[in-house]
């Protein structure tokens, strides 16, 4: 069965553990004063991912887990994927020469794993599942609107 990322920010007490086992720098916690929240923002492997579709050289995928990942041997450094990525948590790597996202750390999703809160768990995706997730999603995007 594939798994989703789910991502309760009400739960996040900015510890940043996530950020500091992240193996690829693909998450980052954000904290909106205005509303007292803290947000681990990662790609969430969006349904209909922007940066696969824009990708001149079809670099990007999903593998195996379900997670949208980059074929180095493809990927020409155009940063395109960048761009259209609405999480902005895409990034080429200057020094690695390929580009850096969340690939689900194949499976095993240590963002998930260590987090102390369960801000952030890697859950079946189950009808149930993505309900939620979309409950909360539209929950936290009211908060900004």
């Amino acid at each position: 069965m594939s798994k989703i990322l789910m991502i309760s920010p009400k739960k996040c007490n900015n510890c940043k553990t996530c950020e500091a086992v992240c193996p690829n720098s693909a998450v980052n916690v954000i904290t909106f004063e205005e509303v007292k929240v803290s947000v681990p923002i990662m790609c969430m492997q969006c349904e209909d991912a922007a940066c696969m579709m824009v990708c001149p050289t079809g670099a990007m995928s999903r593998d195996e887990n379900g997670a949208v990942v980059s074929d180095p041997g493809k990927c020409i450094g155009c940063k395109v994927c960048a761009s259209a990525c609405p999480m902005g948590n895409i990034h080429y790597s200057t020094t690695k020469k390929r580009i850096m996202k969340c690939n689900l750390c194949d499976g095993d999703s240590q963002c998930a794993k260590y987090c102390p809160t369960r801000a952030i768990e890697y859950l079946d995706e189950t009808k149930a599942n993505l309900n939620k997730k979309k409950a909360l999603a539209a929950k936290f995007s009211e908060l900004f609107n």
